[in-house]
C-alpha cells in the first residue's frame, strides 16, 4: 500500500470516528456556507445584497489578473489578491455568466489573501474580484475576452 493511500485511510478513520462520538458535525468539515441565492443573483449588487452587504466600492488594495484573451473559456486561469488588511472573504464573479458567481473563498485570519483558480467564461465578459475586509465590500474588474466560449457556446 503507497504513502498516499495510508494517509487517506488515517485521515477517513480520524474524521469517522469523530462523526461517531458527535465531536464533529458534517458542516464543520465540509461546506457549511452555501446560499443557493447568492449563486442565483444575475449582478455584482445582487451578489453584494446576498452576501448581506449594502454596497462596494473600488479598490487598489484589490488585483485581478487573468489573460487578456483566453483561447477555451471552459479553463480560464484567474487569480486575486488583497492588501486591505483582515481580509476574511474573497470572490469571483463573471458577469456574462448565467451565475455571475463562480468561486467563494473564506479567508482564515492570519492568511495571505491570495486564491488562483480556474473559471468557466460562457464568452467575453468583465470578471470581478469581490472582496470583504474589515466588514466593507471591495471590487475590482477586468475584461477578458474568450474566443471559444465555455458554458455550452
Amino acid at each position: 500500500m503507497n504513502q498516499s493511500r495510508r494517509n487517506l485511510m488515517r485521515i477517513t478513520s480520524v474524521l469517522g470516528a469523530a462523526f461517531a462520538a458527535g465531536l464533529l458535525k458534517p458542516s464543520d468539515v465540509f461546506a457549511a456556507e452555501w446560499s443557493q441565492k447568492v449563486f442565483d443573483a444575475k449582478s455584482l449588487e445582487a451578489v453584494v445584497k446576498e452576501l448581506g452587504g449594502d454596497k462596494f466600492v473600488i479598490s487598489p488594495d484589490i488585483s485581478i489578473s487573468g489573460p487578456d484573451i483566453a483561447e477555451n473559456g471552459a479553463v480560464v486561469p484567474v487569480s486575486v489578491a488583497s492588501k486591505a488588511p483582515n481580509t476574511d472573504f474573497m470572490a469571483i464573479l463573471v458577469e456574462k455568466n448565467p451565475n455571475s458567481m463562480s468561486a467563494s473563498f473564506n479567508i482564515p485570519p492570519g492568511t495571505e489573501a491570495a486564491v488562483t483558480t480556474r473559471v468557466k467564461m460562457g464568452g467575453t465578459s468583465n470578471v470581478h474580484a469581490l472582496v470583504r475586509a474589515d466588514g466593507k465590500w471591495l471590487v475590482a474588474s477586468k475584461e477578458i475576452k474568450v474566443t471559444l466560449g465555455g458554458c455550452g457556446g
